[in-house]
């Protein structure tokens, strides 16, 4: 549950549009990488200056992708948000990592939050992206570096597809098309694990699965918070009027959105498959368990007679038949097993062992 509620609180009793960074460092520094590119050229270049990022400000005749890598820095957030004119509640959402997925329409862009997910070690984590959408131009806002958008750079770069003839609008769609992707990525992994988790099941269940079990479910949970939202954030690009979204781009949005329903739709079954495996788990316990106790009785069922017959020979009255016979405990050892061959036998015939 930690990980739904940590440093909520360090916002508790802020004004609206302060800027407090909600969440884990994950970056030394805050990075900022410029592509702009048009049908004709691209260029990529890092910026090391507020100054640099001044002149990017206005119209231009190329398409802007500005990537800010960190987000602990809110004077540089705070800076930016200036320059490009963010409303302070943008930036304040910026820097607060907890948001859900969401999107927002204010004057002169678009701002939609969206989650980037990793799968690690059997552990899910999450990084919140930001996209601010304007004329000609996208800022999008990360928590650390490294992202799965290399694809959507390469595309721009060698001119593959419609994405170098297009605007922001299509750049936002590129990069929720590959953060949808990704979902995909880890879903097959995690599938991959359940169905190893059944087969360990099947053969051999242990304490270990169990807590596995319960460990997949608190990932399923959380993969689902991550996720769900999403659903509504790119139903509201596919269907807004802003006028920074053409209608042609939200046709794409809207294959987005099918896939996202489609990726609820995975989690919800995993979720099924989980408790499925969790019955399984009790079912096996209890199969070995009726096992052991079948067996356990089948022997105490054999030794039932075989008591019998040595509790009634081993009674102390002086006149008992058999007593002073030379070949009467041989005797008594063969009518006892003699017994437990025939209980054997008729057990084996009925396919009780």
């Amino acid at each position: 549950m930690p990980r739904f509620l940590k440093y909520i609180s360090k916002k508790t009793g802020a004004a609206p549009g302060t800027l407090i960074h909600v969440g884990e460092k994950k970056a030394d520094q805050t990075t900022i990488d410029l592509i702009e590119y048009n049908a004709e050229s691209t260029a990529r270049r890092s910026i090391s200056s507020i100054s640099e990022l001044q002149s990017l400000a206005g119209r231009s005749d190329v398409i802007r992708w500005i990537d800010i890598d960190g987000l602990h820095d809110t004077t540089l957030i705070e800076s930016i948000g200036r320059i490009f004119n963010i409303h302070p509640l943008t930036l304040e959402d910026i820097v607060n990592t907890g948001h859900r997925p969401k999107v927002e329409i204010f004057e002169g862009y678009v701002y939609a939050i969206i989650k980037m997910l990793r799968y690690h070690g059997g552990v899910i984590s999450s990084e919140q992206v930001s996209l601010v959408i304007s004329d000609r131009l996208l800022i999008s806002f990360q928590e650390q570096p490294g992202d799965v958008f290399h694809p959507v750079r390469q595309r721009i770069h060698n001119a593959m597809g419609r994405i170098r003839n297009s605007g922001s609008d299509y750049l936002a769609y590129a990069l929720l098309d590959t953060v949808v992707d990704n979902y995909y990525q880890i879903l097959e992994s995690f599938g991959e694990e359940l169905e190893t988790l059944e087969e360990a099941l099947l053969e051999n269940p242990e304490r270990e699965s169990l807590e596995r079990i319960h460990q997949l479910k608190r990932e399923t949970v959380y993969l689902r918070k991550q996720i769900w939202p999403l659903r509504e954030t790119i139903g509201g690009l596919s269907h807004d009027d802003s006028p920074l979204i053409t209608d042609q781009t939200r046709l794409f949005f809207r294959d987005v959105h099918d896939h996202t329903v489609q990726v609820i739709e995975i989690i919800e079954s995993y979720r099924d498959i989980l408790t499925g495996l969790l019955d399984l788990y009790m079912s096996s316990v209890g199969n070995r368990m009726n096992e052991v106790m079948k067996v356990l009785t089948i022997i105490a069922t054999i030794f039932i007679p075989v008591t019998f017959v040595a509790g009634v020979y081993g009674m102390n009255f002086k006149f008992m038949p058999e007593l002073d016979w030379r070949w009467g405990y041989a005797g008594a050892w063969g009518v006892m097993a003699c017994i437990a061959a025939v209980m054997i036998f008729y057990f084996k015939r009925k396919n009780w062992w």
